[in-house]
């Protein structure tokens, strides 16, 4: 399967949603169960430094990674990832597509020296998809997140391009 990656358009919203509203990626994210359409809306709407992207199959939206280039003048060599994948595409390659075309971004038209992004210790898919493209452990954030009940760490990871 090849997904194709892109800039995601207004007319993506109600796709992007779906795929945060499934359990495996709500979980695994800062997002909560039962979001409005509206708060969604911001996604979509003109940014700075912000690069949405999403992977499409044969015309179906089943993946989504934000970028957001730091605005401070002192961190604008850094930039911070989040993504979701559909449940029925997890571990088919879809987050490393939308990773390489976002590190593609950073390294080659962005000049972003550093990529960062948070996982949960427990995500250990998305933990060694992460190592595979060059992020590794930075530290552990005690009591990050409220997850089921409970409070649950987070992992800080970044990645530190040789070439920039």
């Amino acid at each position: 399967m090849q997904a194709e990656i892109r800039h995601a358009e207004p007319t993506d919203l109600a796709a992007v949603k779906a795929i945060y509203e499934q359990p495996s990626v709500y979980a695994n994210t800062l997002q909560l169960p039962f979001q409005a359409a509206a708060k969604w809306h911001s996604l979509f709407e003109p940014q700075a430094g912000f690069y949405n992207l999403v992977a499409e199959v044969e015309g179906q939206v089943i993946g989504q990674l934000g970028l957001q280039v730091m605005q401070n003048p002192r961190r604008r060599h850094a930039g911070e990832i989040g993504m979701g994948v559909a449940e029925a595409y997890q571990g088919q390659g879809v987050g490393s597509a939308l990773l390489r075309a976002a590190l593609d971004l950073a390294d080659n038209w962005l000049a972003l020296r550093r990529v960062e992004l948070l996982v949960y210790p427990t995500n250990e898919p998305a933990i060694a998809l992460y190592e595979r493209f060059g992020f590794e452990v930075e530290a552990e954030l005690t009591d990050y997140a409220f997850q089921y009940g409970n409070y649950v760490n987070a992992l800080l990871m970044a990645r530190v391009s040789p070439h920039l």
